[in-house]
């Protein structure tokens, strides 16, 4: 029997880093990779980039913005339903 992790793997790995004059910068993603015997699916998504200069390393967050919204319209429609649905409760007892 196969372990979960044989299945589903996540980790955040670093890109090729690109020189300009003093400054390095490095991307860094999040990848998802999910296994079945027949296939699988991989999802990536960049996280930050690592500026590095003479006076040290900074590692600058990517906000996605459109994952954001798509997560509070979900959990604004989950929010809607139930207090639909405690409402349709509340209205059949009385």
């Amino acid at each position: 029997m196969k372990k979960l992790t044989d299945i589903i793997e996540w980790q955040t790995a670093s890109g090729n880093p690109v020189t300009v004059g003093d400054v390095t910068l490095t991307p860094q993603s999040q990848a998802l990779t999910v296994r079945w015997p027949s296939g699988g699916l991989v999802w990536n998504r960049p996280v930050a980039v690592l500026v590095e200069r003479e006076g040290g390393t900074e590692r600058i967050p990517i906000v996605d913005v459109t994952r954001v919204v798509q997560l509070g319209l979900l959990s604004f429609s989950l929010a809607l339903g139930i207090v639909a649905f405690a409402r349709t409760i509340r209205s059949r007892r009385s």
